[in-house]
């Protein structure tokens, strides 16, 4: 770890040692998309021939959500953002609500896989190389790398695995974050520095936590909440049924799925809410808690530099 944050220092101080350095893009080449029919995913009557211009075949894509209470590695600073959910992800589900996943092993930066064999029966390696933060900090994203420590928090595990993990699992499956996109000029990492935008994109889309607030609906280890107040609160300011996960029987919530089809990219295109198509976890009948954080799990990061 300590060797990990020693690099990470040493690449952004070298970014910024140099008055006239200027950062790498790392957003694809798009410039064809322009003549290419527009039109949302999930809802083209052809097809797509570009699929560098639009997620295809994941063009149902989910910004994920956490409501963790506790990290398990407060001890090494890994702490929860107060007054705000976490992020989890941005997931590129089929039309029909299947899912592929780990598409391409070449880009496997997942230290721990889940599963560890594809249904084909294709082994999908540990990744045991540096983490994903160095690869953000090699482009000299340190704003990038900033927002994702406070927002971008794992359970249970260092947050750079957990950040690999997504990148593997999901973006490779989706087809605008395909190396084939970049050019001919592609660096490498620029499409895992390029995702990590995407998903701070669409995850400050969701303030989740205030949207609550606002309706009347606070953390808290007493009161309860019925399926329909939250599911309700949540449409009234994004136009569509969220998915909601619980544990313990559907009583304790976890987790929010935003569902969208998207006209465009992933990384810059128009994201249009539509109704989950997964059916919540939580109890339709039963009062769901969404309880407070542990006091020391937690920091208010809007007062941090």
């Amino acid at each position: 770890m300590a060797a990990t944050l020693g690099l990470i220092s040493a690449l952004l101080a070298i970014q910024g040692a140099s008055a006239s350095f200027s950062l790498a893009t790392t957003f694809p080449n798009i410039s064809a998309c322009a003549s290419e029919p527009i039109t949302y995913s999930c809802e083209n009557t052809t097809v797509i021939e570009n699929t560098c211009c639009s997620p295809t075949p994941g063009g149902l894509v989910l910004q994920t959500q956490f409501w963790d209470t506790y990290t398990g590695f407060e001890k090494q600073g890994q702490l929860l953002p107060k007054n705000s959910w976490t992020i989890h992800g941005l997931w590129p589900d089929n039309c029909d609500g299947s899912y592929e996943q780990y598409c391409d092993l070449s880009r496997q930066y997942d230290p721990t896989p889940s599963p560890l064999v594809l249904p084909d029966g294709t082994p999908v390696p540990p990744y045991t190389g540096p983490g994903v933060d160095t690869f953000v900090a090699e482009f000299g994203r340190g704003d990038l790398l900033d927002f994702m420590k406070k927002y971008w928090v794992s359970q249970g595990s260092p947050n750079s695995g957990f950040w690999g993990h997504e990148f593997s699992k999901h973006a490779t499956c989706t087809s605008t974050f395909d190396v084939a996109c970049y050019g001919p000029d592609y660096k490498k990492h620029q499409d895992v520095v390029d995702f990590f935008d995407a998903v701070v994109r669409a995850f400050k889309n969701y303030p989740t936590f205030n949207i609550l607030a606002a309706s009347g609906i606070l953390p808290s280890n007493k009161t309860t909440y019925s399926l329909s107040q939250l599911q309700g609160a949540l449409k009234a300011q994004t136009g569509a049924v969220p998915y909601l996960g619980c544990g313990s029987n559907g009583t304790v919530l976890q987790e929010v799925w935003y569902f969208h089809h998207v006209l465009g990219t992933e990384q810059f295109g128009h994201f249009k809410t539509v109704d989950s198509t997964t059916k919540s976890s939580c109890s339709p009948t039963a009062g769901i808690h969404y309880f407070e954080r542990t006091p020391t799990s937690e920091r208010d990061v809007r007062l941090l530099p």
